[in-house]
């Protein structure tokens, strides 16, 4: 039976990352047929076409950027943590080789998480457009005065705000940027987004859910000279007044091959320490 081809991707900077596929190269060469070893910047798009499987070593960062850079590919992304906290980047190293051969033979299926499509357009044409695993922010930037957007959801207003910002994330991103401005938690097989306010000026303003399947839209009425578009915490553009940004769920999705025996809600309790109970003296 043929070996699955796959390609091997780290962020090469980060103490430690180089020396642990160094260290598990031999282990990972019995089972599977390497195509290429590629820094997270600079993945071979060749190879990725055709792998089976990307394993990406090093934080929930450089997985975020495998997700963009091979949205396109449809490659399973397995995510080993070397980083700090490894929420969606969930492996181990001893994990990872546990589960490797039962992951390569189909026993691991993996899981589908939401894309979004976000372009930013002025009154001419598209400046800027970019896909996103984890959310959208658009940021008062300097000199950090109040800004003020217009929210439509399918061209129904949404919401005016007056503030330092807006965050629209996916079900994988609610447990990013919007859940530390306070919003909810959902479960990453939803198909819905959370518009989450930055520092509204106002009480009445709250996080909202809505349905993925209908396209946002938020113009940029007043901004700063710093205002920008942030994608994932790693790619931004400037917004300029009477910019029109578009976010929509991407016709393609990203597959993640989840640890075996560890729940959405067990990350949850493990990495955030969600749910737990007060500490009552005796």
């Amino acid at each position: 039976m043929p070996r699955k081809k796959i390609i091997l991707l780290g962020h090469m900077d980060k103490p430690g990352v180089a020396e642990a596929i160094e260290s598990l190269r031999a282990f990972i060469d019995e089972h599977a047929e390497v195509l290429a070893v590629c820094p997270a910047n600079a993945i071979d798009g060749g190879c990725a076409s055709q792998a089976e499987l990307c394993v990406v070593f090093g934080g929930d960062g450089t997985l975020l950027s495998a997700a963009r850079a091979l949205a396109t590919a449809n490659v399973p992304l397995l995510g080993v943590n070397l980083g700090k906290l490894g929420f969606l980047a969930d492996f181990t190293i001893e994990d990872f080789r546990q589960h490797f051969p039962a992951v390569l033979a189909g026993d691991v299926p993996a899981i589908e998480r939401m894309l979004l499509n976000i372009c930013v357009r002025d009154a001419v044409s598209e400046k800027f457009c970019a896909t996103a695993l984890n959310d959208v922010a658009i940021l008062a930037g300097e000199p950090h005065r109040m800004i003020e957007l217009s929210v439509t959801h399918n061209g129904a207003r949404v919401i005016s705000l007056l503030g330092d910002g807006v965050i629209v994330a996916t079900p994988t991103g609610s447990t990013a940027y919007n859940l530390s401005v306070g919003g909810p938690i959902l479960d990453p097989a939803l198909q819905a987004l959370v518009i989450a306010p930055v520092a509204p000026h106002t009480l009445s303003a709250r996080p909202i859910v809505v349905d993925s399947d209908k396209t946002l839209t938020i113009e940029a009425n007043r901004v700063n000279r710093g205002t920008s578009v942030m994608i994932d915490g790693q790619a931004t553009t400037r917004l300029a007044a009477g910019d029109v940004v578009t976010v929509g769920r991407a016709d393609q999705a990203v597959r993640m091959v989840p640890c075996p025996g560890r729940s959405f809600f067990d990350t949850l309790t493990d990495k955030l320490h969600w749910g737990h109970g007060p500490s009552y003296s005796r």
